[in-house]
């Protein structure tokens, strides 16, 4: 019988399913492991699951062990004394060999000796003499990796305006895109700073509820439109999405907030839903104009 876990690895906090034979290492607890990279120190981030012997463990890494106290202290070191000489080291040679590029953050691998530098540009950047450097230097495998500035937050910032730890550190494996339009369906203001992370880009919080939203606000008739109501007949002049109420100008010019539920009849509003909620592939037979 094996195991499968997360592991929580390397300075942009990958996480990645591991193997093992083990089945008493608990949620939290440092181990050693061989990814793609080379051997790493990493930490369990989720609960053993049991897999058969002949489920292909194909792709995964392995857990080799549990972190042991030499182990721990092995870690420390790199990055209490190696990796801060290592980046100093590097700044210096990017000055002196004029590069525009900006480091980032350096990562010396637990049981290999590699070293990957991270840094920031506009552009190509020729670092071959840089890379020499080193490689001379501390006769190791040297590996540049370009990153942008989400991945430069992910590296160097802590919490986000929630007070919470940066989601891309804590628990997102991938980056994904994030759009404006998820931010109109979810702000009232499109403020930058309330609505950017620590990146300057879009936060990535706003994917987590934006089907949600999106089935709200199809959910409400849209602003202009003209409905029925209780207390007479009016145009939706706004909406809020999540209580899903309107506010409707009566012909008599006073303005109401009801919810959508109380809306008799939606007009001409209810023509145009069922319209644009055609999903035909083609341009045929749609009703659209």
């Amino acid at each position: 019988m094996r195991h499968i876990l997360t592991i929580r690895y390397g300075v942009l906090k990958n996480t990645s399913d591991f193997y093992t034979p083990f089945d008493s290492l608990k949620k939290g607890e440092p181990v050693i492991i061989r990814s793609h990279r080379g051997v790493e120190f990493g930490e369990v981030v989720t609960k053993v699951k049991e897999i058969m012997d002949d489920v292909s463990t194909e792709g995964l890494g392995e857990i080799l062990r549990k972190a042991t106290p030499d182990d721990k202290e092995k870690q420390k070191k790199i990055q209490d004394e190696l990796i801060p000489i290592e980046f100093r080291f590097c700044q210096k040679k990017i000055k002196d060999h004029k590069l525009l590029m900006k480091l980032a953050n350096v990562e010396h691998l637990f049981g290999t000796k590699k070293i990957i530098f991270y840094y920031l540009a506009n552009g190509r950047v020729d670092f071959r003499e840089l890379v020499k450097d080193l490689a001379k230097e501390y006769q190791a495998r040297i590996e540049m990796k370009q990153i942008g500035v989400r991945d430069e937050a992910r590296l160097l910032a802590d919490y986000e305006h929630c007070g919470r730890e940066l989601c891309c550190r804590s628990f997102l494996k991938n980056l994904e895109p994030v759009t404006m339009k998820m931010a109109k369906n979810q702000k009232a203001t499109l403020d930058p700073s309330k609505i950017s992370g620590r990146c300057g880009r879009l936060m990535c919080c706003l994917r987590y509820e934006d089907k949600v939203y999106e089935e709200l606000k199809y959910a409400l008739p849209r602003k202009g439109s003209v409905v029925k109501t209780a207390q007479g007949i009016g145009e939706v002049v706004n909406h809020d999405v999540l209580q899903q109420q309107v506010t409707i100008e009566l012909e008599n010019g006073s303005r109401i907030n009801i919810s959508v539920s109380e809306i008799i009849d939606r007009g001409r509003d209810s023509l145009r839903q069922k319209e644009t909620a055609c999903d035909h592939p083609c341009e045929k037979d749609c009703g659209l104009e």
